[in-house]
């Protein structure tokens, strides 16, 4: 078996889309991808709002497609790829994010998992590997469904790096997470890290092709993946090795991956990569490891949010609460996390969010829409001007509250206690 690879990658907006290339390339993507194969681009939407280093950025889901179209990909096998929850919205999500105006300025699909395509059960696309699973077999012990479109297609994940109140840290193995379990997937929380190596099983065996990108031009700290200390990190990261990379970035974090990740040891000591940094050859800008970024993580400065689910799921709560999430009073949660996050500390926070929107890359952020280059350009390597700083910076804390508030009944509507019932119900 080869030698792990990571390609790490300064970069800058000026650079950034030759960066991407040469990251990609590094990594060895055509090696991993065939080209003649759907490739799925799944994007990250950790917050519908935006939220430096939460979400997949316009500039990576951008710098992905067109080196592929760089290196003869078709587009017409290219897509972007999106998960529901009950707590996101991914329509408004890309909206804010920006990633639809890419999606549609290169004129790929978009496709949300949920809107009309077909699921089949676990059991139909992995056979007998189903067996090994470490827990979902306990945690759905009637099976699970999955996507269709997945299997023999290729994937490339597209997460941020960033920490996570419930493992640690989160990246290519997280983001598989929504596409994968398409009902009741707070119901694995209490074992999420067995969960992300289950679904790594599922992803290597039915996938063509099994790759991600992982964008740390922002980094986020903290209780993440939404409430979090965001930081200018000027770097990207990409590998073949799901494992591997998500090492790789909690190293750079200040985490010890084999020690303080769980789902990271887990799956380098079933075989399925490598999470000793030491054993993971790192190509590009190397020296990008000395880094101490010296990230506190998710669990120094909890927010009220995180610190109640952690005892509904592990502490003291668990047998009161938890029994509920599994129930049709499981939107009550949905309704408290909108609640607590969209109303309250998105809208009191919004210094962080403008604070950064000063930087390069927020001001690339913020005048992606007049800056986007035209779709066959593909020698230009980034930008060298990213426009004018946002002039407005008074938070527009009422907007973000109604749209908050008109987000509870999807809660409710969408919960799958509800959505899976009137799925199945007989015509």
């Amino acid at each position: 078996m080869s030698q792990s690879k990571v390609a790490v990658v300064r970069t800058s907006p000026a650079t950034v889309l030759a960066d991407y290339h040469r990251l990609m390339n590094l990594a060895g993507y055509q090696s991993a991808l065939p080209k003649d194969r759907d490739t799925a681009l799944k994007v990250n939407i950790s917050w519908h709002f935006f939220m430096p280093a939460a979400s997949t950025t316009p500039w990576q889901l951008d710098g992905v497609i067109r080196a592929m179209k760089r290196d003869g990909y078709s587009t017409d096998l290219i897509h972007a790829c999106h998960n529901r929850t009950v707590v996101i919205d991914a329509h408004f999500g890309e909206e804010q994010n920006k990633q639809i105006n890419v999606v549609r300025n290169h004129g790929l699909r978009n496709i949300h998992l949920y809107e009309g395509e077909e699921w089949i059960n676990v059991r139909e696309a992995v056979g007998a590997l189903a067996d090994g699973f470490l827990c979902l077999n306990k945690v759905y012990p009637k099976g699970f469904m999955i996507p269709k479109k997945f299997i023999g297609s290729n994937i490339i994940h597209l997460p941020t790096v960033k920490t996570h109140v419930f493992t640690t840290t989160t990246g290519a193995m997280k983001n598989a997470f929504g596409g994968l379990l398409n009902e009741h997937r707070h119901w694995t929380h209490p074992v999420i890290h067995e969960t992300l190596v289950d679904l790594l099983m599922i992803q290597k065996k039915i996938h063509s092709g099994l790759f991600a990108v992982m964008d740390g031009t922002f980094a986020g700290d903290g209780p993440g993946p939404r409430c979090m200390v965001p930081y200018v990190k000027n770097i990207l990261l990409a590998s073949s090795d799901q494992v591997a990379i998500d090492a790789v970035a909690a190293k750079l974090m200040g985490f010890d991956p084999l020690k303080d990740i769980k789902f990271v040891r887990l799956a380098h000591e079933l075989g399925l990569g490598c999470g000793d940094v030491n054993n993971i050859e790192i190509v590009g800008d190397a020296d990008v490891m000395n880094e101490k970024w010296d990230f506190v993580g998710p669990y120094s400065k909890m927010t009220f949010a995180s610190r109640m689910q952690h005892k509904i799921y592990w502490g003291p709560l668990k047998k009161p609460l938890e029994w509920s999430l599994k129930t049709i009073l499981a939107p009550w949660s949905y309704i408290a996390s909108v609640l607590y996050h969209d109303a309250f500390w998105y809208p009191s926070h919004q210094a962080l969010v403008h604070g950064i929107l000063n930087s390069p890359w927020g001001r690339l952020f913020h005048n992606w829409e007049k800056l986007q280059l035209a779709p066959g350009d593909l020698s230009t390597p980034g930008w060298s001007d990213v426009g004018s700083e946002p002039l407005d910076l008074k938070p527009e804390t009422m907007k973000l509250i109604r749209k908050s508030l008109s987000l509870l009944g999807t809660c409710v509507r969408e919960a799958p206690e509800f959505a899976a019932r009137r799925r199945h119900k007989p015509s």
